[in-house]
């Protein structure tokens, strides 16, 4: 019995060691916004059930596009997970770049994922990042100052009403500023917003023959308008600015419009992180000349370079946190505001 007992114990040790042996420890690249900070904070969960590490490097936007692009591009494999968009993960995915992501499960539920944004995560028939959140943008306002000032917000407003707005709703002297803007430097960050512009003044990038046309006469209009209303209505050193800083400001109540993501409404809802919860207005992204390209489309998401060598285990986090089941973990600990949108199924209570 002695000699069985040794072997058992012996026997099960070497189990449990092989158990500890198979644990990967996995480098995921985020951004810095919100949601992916909550994202950060609940993957204990994950670690627990699935006895895997996670190492976090979580950068500010401009850092990270330029970290994993260039880890990417030179198949360097620093990362087993990264946070990219929708304009790279197509282009890095027919590059042969990324894993594809096509099969995660039937539990996954692909269907339940809005179409066009499947659509924009793929490239020849073939997903290659699942979305963590998606967002276009829009025009929030505060309805208490609006009220007190006696101006209405149209459903559809153009720059120009926007800068008429911010006129009579700037007071420096009280840190009231009538329109807060992107103004960091980055192709995400304020080029998002002016491009926009650029849209609805009638602009656009190149012509038909693929001649710049940055120098035209609707770029310089919306250029010096966006220059004009930011050094007239907006905060104090807006160069700095970018979505987690307007955010900030709007939140705390400096800011009488703000015309960014439709992601941040979650966030200002939430009364433990908002002092405007209450006095929130929304209206469609002004136009101008047009109204046509006065939204962006865009989506975070999580995809796995095809350098990792933990594949099998980067995909089980990356279908944990983009899963019908984390989006009602989230709910469950913040609020349904809180939850990030990228599925058609209600973020309401955890399955069971």
């Amino acid at each position: 019995m002695g000699i069985l007992r040794k072997c058992a114990l012996s026997f099960g040790a070497m189990m449990l060691g092989s158990h500890f042996a198979q644990a990967e420890t996995l480098t995921i690249a985020t951004v810095n916004n919100d949601d992916m900070i909550v994202m950060q904070k609940l993957a204990s969960e994950w670690e627990k059930s699935s006895g895997n590490k996670l190492n976090w490097v979580v950068l500010e936007e401009n850092v990270l596009r330029q970290r994993v692009t260039t880890d990417i591009a030179t198949k360097g494999g620093q990362f087993d997970i990264v946070t990219i968009g929708a304009l790279e993960t197509p282009i890095w995915g027919k590059s042969g770049w990324l894993t594809s992501l096509d099969d995660l499960g039937d539990d996954y539920d692909y269907n339940d994922i809005f179409s066009s944004v499947k659509n924009g995560l793929s490239a020849d028939g073939k997903l290659y990042a699942v979305p963590f959140y998606a967002e276009s943008s829009f025009t929030m306002y505060r309805t208490d100052l609006f009220e007190k000032a006696g101006l209405k917000m149209p459903e559809q407003p153009t720059w120009t009403q926007i800068a008429e707005f911010a006129s009579k709703l700037t007071d420096k002297s009280k840190e009231q500023y009538g329109v807060c803007l992107r103004g960091k430097p980055g192709w995400g960050e304020n080029m998002a917003l002016i491009t926009l512009m650029a849209n609805v003044w009638g602009g656009t990038w190149f012509d038909m023959k693929w001649q710049p046309q940055l120098t035209s006469k609707p770029w310089k209009d919306a250029v010096n308008y966006y220059v004009d209303v930011m050094t007239k209505y907006g905060p104090p050193g807006a160069t700095a600015n970018g979505f987690n800083e307007n955010q900030a400001l709007f939140s705390a109540g400096h800011c009488a419009m703000w015309v960014d993501a439709t992601s941040a409404a979650g966030r200002l809802y939430d009364k433990k992180t908002s002092k405007v919860a209450d006095v929130i207005g929304y209206a469609k992204g002004p136009g101008e000349v047009t109204n046509v390209g006065n939204g962006w489309f865009w989506a975070w998401a999580l995809a796995i370079p095809a350098t990792s060598q933990k594949t099998e285990a980067a995909k089980s986090f990356v279908k944990w946190a983009t899963s019908k089941d984390y989006v009602k973990l989230v709910a469950k600990n913040g609020g349904a505001v809180t939850s990030p949108r990228v599925r058609a199924s209600p973020p309401t209570r955890l399955n069971t």
